[in-house]
């Protein structure tokens, strides 16, 4: 069983590669052998030693990089964005996913303009997926209530199913409280789990 401290590093050393591979940077490119490279330290503790810096400079690093390849649309959320921003999202995603992320944002940025409000300001985030890593969507929005919540429509129901879609074609999803009130749902489709 991993110790929490090797279980936080394996962690970072995930989000730092896949973050690294989103801008094109593998470690092969890098032209290190990581285990001769670490001396007494095991990988994945390496790839930290070759930045040469602690694990706290190594999260910060990850979510620069994170950060600057992900695709962020500010809008206003009315039934009228909704078209724009799919095909926006679908231009920016690998056709692997296209169907299955503008369905996601589809059912995302429509449930803030049925839950919260239309005209609500809404910041939408795509993380294209690299490296087995899978593609994240996330739609924050100021509202501190109206939380999704996953239940399943009846045959007759107008409404109701943007989250069950979600659900069966993501490989996750959630909602996370920010810390100045507002909340963000995600969802993350696609990948094959942590880069080797």
């Amino acid at each position: 069983m991993q110790s929490s401290a090797a279980h936080d590093t394996t962690l970072c050393v995930e989000s730092l590669r896949a973050a690294l591979a989103g801008h094109g940077i593998t470690l092969p490119s890098l032209g290190a052998d990581l285990p001769s490279l670490a001396g007494s330290y095991r990988p994945p503790v390496g790839l930290v030693s070759l930045g040469n810096c602690n694990l706290e400079t190594a999260r910060r690093l990850a979510e620069v990089l994170r950060e600057a390849a992900c695709l962020r649309i500010d809008l206003l959320a009315t039934s009228e964005a909704v078209p724009r921003v799919r095909r926006a999202v679908g231009a920016y995603v690998d056709a692997e996913v296209r169907d299955e992320v503008r369905l996601c944002v589809t059912e995302l940025v429509a449930n803030v303009v049925r839950h919260v409000g239309e005209g609500t300001p809404v910041r939408v985030r795509v993380f294209r997926g690299v490296a087995g890593v899978p593609t994240r969507v996330e739609v924050a929005d100021p509202a501190k209530g109206a939380l999704p919540v996953l239940h399943r429509a009846r045959a007759e129901d107008e409404f109701g199913r943007g989250l069950s879609l979600v659900d069966a074609v993501a490989c996750g999803w959630g909602v996370e409280r920010g810390a100045a009130g507002g909340k963000t749902v995600w969802c993350e489709v696609g990948g094959t789990g942590p880069a080797d």
